[in-house]
C-alpha cells in the first residue's frame, strides 16, 4: 500500500483557505500526500505552480472521467459542484493504492496529529463525524443545532476517512453514484449535497465508525456543547481532549454570528476564530478576482443564475440535447434560454468578476 492520501475539493476563490489546510496538515503529517481537487479553471495571470505549491499534486475534476462532464457540471452551483466530485476522487485515490483516503474541507485547519483516524481504520472501513455528539439543553440551541442536523445531515461531510478494503471501496462507489445522480441543495426534497445521503451509511455498510471525540470537527454548530481552553504548555483542548481540527465555516458571514452566539464567554474560541481571519488575509492572492469561479459563467462571461441551472437539470430534454451548455454560439443552450426563458437570465446578466 502507498502512503495515506488526503484531499480537499475547492475552487480558486477558496485557495487561501485550502492553503491554510495544507500548511497545517503538513505540519501535523509531513508523510501524508495532500491533493488539491480543483473544480475550476485558473484565472488568467495566475502562476498555478506557485499558488499550489503546498499541495503534493493538483487534480482537475474535469480529468476524473465523469461522463458528459460539461453538461453534468452545469446542473450544479459552486457548493454542489465542489461536493459532487468527492466520491469520484475518493475512488481514484483508492485505485492508486493508498492505504487510506482522508477528505477534509478546504475551510478546516489541523491543530493536532490525526493518528486516531488511522488507529480506528485498523478495525473499521469508514469514519464519519456527527455534527452533534452531546445533547443541547436550550430550545434555541436545539433549533439551531439538532433540528438543523435533521435537515442538513447527521454527519458533517467536511471530513470522511476510508480504508482501502472491500467495504471502503463499496462506500466510495456508492458515494460517487449517488452524488452523480443528485448532489443538490434541495432540503425540501430530502437532499443536501453529498451530506444528507450519508445519513444512510451506518445502515448500508459494515465497519462504519462514528467518531465522537469532541476534538474532531469543532465548529460553530457544536460550540454550544464544547469548551475550548489553552493549556500552559500551549496545547489547545476541547472538553479536556486535544483539538484535532477546527471547521471555519462561513467566516465573515453567518459563521461569525453563530460563533459569537455560542462561544459566549469562551474567549479561546473567539481567539481561534480571529486567528483564522488573520490567516485568510495573509494568504490572500491578488491574482484571483473576488468571487472567481470560471465555471460559474457562460463562455461569453455572463454569470449563470441558479434558476438556469435548476431548469437544465429538471428538463431531461435540455440535458440530453446540449452537450456543452456553457457555449453561447448559434443553436446553443444560452440562445434557447434567451428566447424561451429570458427572465431566468436577468439575475445573471452581468459579465466578469468583481475586482479584488
Amino acid at each position: 500500500m502507498k502512503p495515506i492520501k488526503c484531499f480537499t475539493s475547492f475552487t480558486f476563490s477558496y485557495l487561501g483557505r485550502a492553503t491554510i489546510l495544507a500548511e497545517t496538515l503538513k505540519a501535523a503529517h509531513p508523510d501524508w500526500e495532500i491533493y488539491a481537487l480543483m473544480v475550476d479553471e485558473p484565472p488568467p495571470g495566475l502562476d498555478v505552480a506557485v499558488a499550489m505549491r503546498f499541495f503534493d499534486r493538483v487534480i482537475y475534476a474535469k480529468d476524473l472521467g465523469i461522463p458528459r462532464w460539461k453538461a453534468w457540471l452545469f446542473k450544479h452551483d459552486i457548493v454542489e459542484a465542489s461536493t459532487a466530485v468527492k466520491g469520484r476522487m475518493a475512488r481514484y485515490l483508492l485505485s492508486l493504492g493508498a492505504s487510506h483516503v482522508v477528505y477534509l474541507d478546504p475551510d478546516i485547519a489541523v491543530f493536532h496529529p490525526l493518528d486516531r483516524v488511522i488507529e480506528k481504520l485498523e478495525d473499521h472501513s469508514v469514519i464519519l463525524t456527527p455534527h452533534q455528539v452531546a445533547p443541547n439543553s436550550r430550545l434555541g440551541y436545539i433549533r439551531d443545532n439538532e433540528l438543523a442536523a435533521l435537515k442538513y445531515g447527521i454527519f458533517n461531510l467536511g471530513f470522511v476517512a476510508i480504508k482501502n478494503d472491500d467495504a471502503g471501496h463499496a462506500f466510495a462507489d456508492w458515494w460517487d453514484a449517488r452524488t452523480y445522480e443528485a448532489c443538490y441543495d434541495e432540503v425540501e426534497t430530502g437532499i443536501f449535497t453529498d451530506q444528507k445521503w450519508c445519513d444512510l451509511v451506518p445502515a448500508l455498510f459494515p465497519r462504519v465508525y462514528i467518531e465522537r471525540d469532541p476534538g474532531f470537527n469543532v465548529a460553530s454548530w457544536n460550540l454550544s456543547t464544547r469548551t475550548i481552553r489553552f493549556s500552559e504548555s500551549g496545547q489547545i483542548t476541547v472538553n479536556d481532549v486535544p483539538l484535532k481540527f477546527y471547521h471555519f465555516t462561513k467566516v465573515n458571514g453567518a459563521g461569525d454570528l453563530m460563533t459569537e452566539k455560542y462561544a459566549a464567554d469562551n474567549i479561546e474560541a473567539l481567539e481561534i476564530w480571529n486567528w483564522y481571519k488573520r490567516a485568510l488575509i495573509a494568504h490572500a492572492n491578488p491574482s484571483i478576482p473576488k468571487n472567481y469561479w470560471r465555471l460559474g459563467t457562460f463562455d461569453n462571461g455572463v454569470k449563470i443564475p441558479k434558476g438556469v441551472r435548476v431548469l437544465f437539470r429538471a428538463r431531461t430534454d435540455l440535458y440530453e440535447n446540449f452537450e456543452d451548455p456553457y457555449h453561447t454560439g448559434p443553436g446553443s443552450f444560452f440562445e434557447w434560454v434567451s428566447n424561451q426563458q429570458p427572465h431566468l437570465l436577468d439575475e445573471g446578466a452581468v459579465k466578469g468578476f468583481e475586482p479584488v
